[in-house]
């Protein structure tokens, strides 16, 4: 056993090893409540987080101990019971990263069902997750926090269907002489410090029985900035067991650190930097509310490392790739364990950070309907064009999924397919609602008792070797085309530094690819590029028709590429191209995603017929209607 009382992991031989115990004869918490319960009696005055609400003054920062975490969700899960959240009722929480946002998202766990959701989402979309959640409590950043987020939801809470608003604080910020929180007809509005009666003195349990491993823990909205977001279920048991077992791949323990600034309506946040240091009793660094997406935060990195002495990180590519270009003016030898998920990472990017670092890049793969991770490279265990070794207990397969009888055939190793994924991580499935019912289904993707990844690979000697996104697939005449394939070679330029492939629709080749880049330097054209990608890229079909150059690559809230962006932008452009060639240039293209499909709106003059007919043979919807407005405006 580790010094964390875990067993070890260092590679192949290990997984087996731990896999010979059946999980059910470990003696491991299985739900989140009760790895909370079990870290604070275990280390009750010892730190779990520290909170720092400014990027600018990095050594200022809010201490949460185990024990005065636990005492706060309690104290919060009191005060939701209150408002009527039981059991089976959903809270609604949507704000920047806090020390009270990841207590309400546990005492919401504790006595009901969290539901994080991404702050930058617009109200069409809040709407349509709160309506799949039947949530009625809406736990936000009160004004002092994000007085934007604060004003927009208070606006928008009745086309919501929420009763109750919720705001939070600062880390530090004293509510007794925050100003009275504006009104609407019909809404609750309260600060969370009044709620819970903070002055009075915190209970020792909770209102209701302790969930079950088997209760619903979470909700987490997948997607959603264009077309409609999917809600996956969590269960305590796929929770627990996934913060389990990613302390085994060698984060951070007892008396160590590891940097928390992915925000926690990603399952990344929660999982790997909130409920996994649990476990090991290891605190986590919140770099103020808005993590890495403070652009702040990067010129004081090095300095945070050095102050705070962390073992581990993890991040996304586009962290890494900014942390890169930042000279270390600091100590940073306490860093050992930098991972790395959520969207593939790029050759250059790894080779980059570890040239200006030393630090090997930990890559693990993984996903919502997951859990969270299904991979991790081991330290010193780093193989090129692998994303890690499977977790224990889950089982990780390269398949062929026969679509006529639901039955997936495993392929032998080293060959490619679909990624498909079972065990106790696998998700309860996606929220449906029948009129006044929610219920919860895998049955669109769990197949056979396989998660379906849509994620192609192979699986070598227990390591995942990840080969592109079905959906990312460019299908050029029935040729696929991996868009890394595009990428890698731009990223190899010197004067690119992010590049993303997409496809654009064709009449003749269903679609053609086309690549996006930023640059690092001015003294190159796109016309450069294209020569540079056709002497490089060998297949021609992979070859770009055009390379456009944006001032960056659009991004998720979590740093993903966003690539429907690129391809409904790649698509306006083309068909805008066509129409003016026709001679129609007062047609206006709006291009959407419906149901993983692109739509065209055409608006304009009375020639909306004729330039429908037109752009007819694209494998594009085409509509003439207008668009629906927002919910609240």
């Amino acid at each position: 056993m580790s010094p964390a009382g875990l067993p070890p992991l260092t590679g192949p031989a290990d997984l087996h090893a731990i896999e010979r115990e059946p999980l059910s004869g470990r003696d491991l918490a299985l739900t989140t409540y009760d790895l909370l319960v079990r870290a604070a009696q275990r280390w009750p005055n010892e730190p779990c987080s520290l909170w720092i609400p400014d990027t600018a003054a990095i050594e200022n920062h809010v201490r949460v101990t185990f024990g005065a975490l636990l005492e706060r969700v309690h104290a919060i899960a009191h005060a939701l019971h209150t408002v009527g959240i039981d059991r089976h009722d959903a809270v609604t929480l949507m704000a920047p990263n806090c020390g009270d946002l990841l207590a309400a998202t546990l005492a919401a766990e504790a006595i009901g069902i969290a539901a994080p959701v991404n702050s930058a989402l617009d109200l069409r979309h809040v709407a349509h997750i709160i309506r799949l959640t039947g949530s009625r409590v809406l736990i936000t950043a009160g004004p002092e926090l994000d007085e934007e987020l604060w004003k927009r939801l208070l606006d928008g809470a009745a086309a919501l269907g929420i009763e109750t608003l919720v705001a939070l604080s600062p880390d530090g910020h004293d509510h007794r002489r925050a100003p009275e929180l504006e009104k609407r007809p019909g809404l609750r509005t309260l600060r969370l410090d009044d709620l819970v009666n903070g002055d009075k003195p915190a209970p020792a349990a909770l209102p209701t029985a302790p969930p079950a491993p088997d209760d619903l823990a979470a909700f987490f909205h997948t997607g959603g900035t264009t077309g409609t977001p999917k809600v996956a279920a969590h269960t305590h048991r796929n929770q627990a067991v996934m913060a389990w077992s990613l302390t085994l791949a060698g984060g951070a323990t007892a008396g160590q650190s590891i940097v928390a600034g992915l925000p926690l309506f990603h399952v990344n946040a929660l999982l790997v930097t909130a409920l996994a240091p649990m476990v090991t009793g290891a605190r986590s660094i919140w770099p103020s509310p808005r993590g890495y997406r403070d652009p702040k935060l990067y010129t004081s990195f090095w300095r945070l490392v050095e102050h705070y002495r962390p073992r581990a990180m993890s991040a996304v590519p586009t962290v890494y790739a900014l942390l890169a270009a930042i000279p270390v003016d600091a100590d940073i030898s306490s860093l050992k364990t930098p991972i790395v998920g959520a969207a593939p990472l790029p050759d250059s990017v790894r080779r980059a950070f570890t040239e200006a670092t030393g630090l090997e890049l930990l890559e693990g793969y993984g996903l919502t309907e997951g859990t969270c991770a299904s991979s991790a490279t081991l330290p010193g265990d780093a193989h090129p064009g692998s994303a890690g070794q499977r977790l224990p207990y889950q089982t990780v397969a390269a398949a062929v999924v026969d679509e006529t009888n639901g039955r997936v055939r495993p392929l032998p190793p080293g060959e490619t397919g679909e990624l498909v994924i079972s065990g106790p991580t696998v998700f309860a499935g996606y929220l449906r609602r029948d009129g006044d019912h929610r219920r919860v289904s895998d049955s669109d993707i769990v197949i056979d008792g396989w998660l379906r990844t849509g994620d192609l690979g192979f699986v070598l000697n227990e390591r995942i070797h990840l080969r592109g996104r079905q959906k990312d697939l460019i299908i050029r005449g029935g040729h696929n085309i991996d868009p890394a394939i595009i990428e890698d070679v731009l990223l190899r330029h010197p004067a690119v530094s992010a590049a993303a492939a997409v496809g654009r629709p064709d009449r003749t080749s269903g679609e053609v690819p086309v690549a996006f880049v930023a640059l690092s330097a001015t003294d190159i054209t796109a016309q450069e590029l294209m020569a540079w990608a056709d002497e490089h890229i060998s297949e021609p079909a992979a070859r770009p028709k055009t390379i456009t150059v944006l001032d960056s690559i659009p991004l998720t809230e979590i740093g993903k590429p966003f690539k429907p962006a690129l391809r409904a932008q790649a698509a306006t452009g083309h068909l805008r191209d066509e129409l003016t060639e026709r001679g129609i240039d007062t047609v206006n293209i709006d291009i959407a995603h419906d149901a993983g499909r692109l739509v065209a709106h055409l608006t304009g003059d009375g020639k909306l017929g004729e330039a429908a007919a037109i752009l007819r043979g694209y494998d594009i919807d085409i509509r003439t209607e207008t668009k629906a407005k927002e919910p609240g405006r």
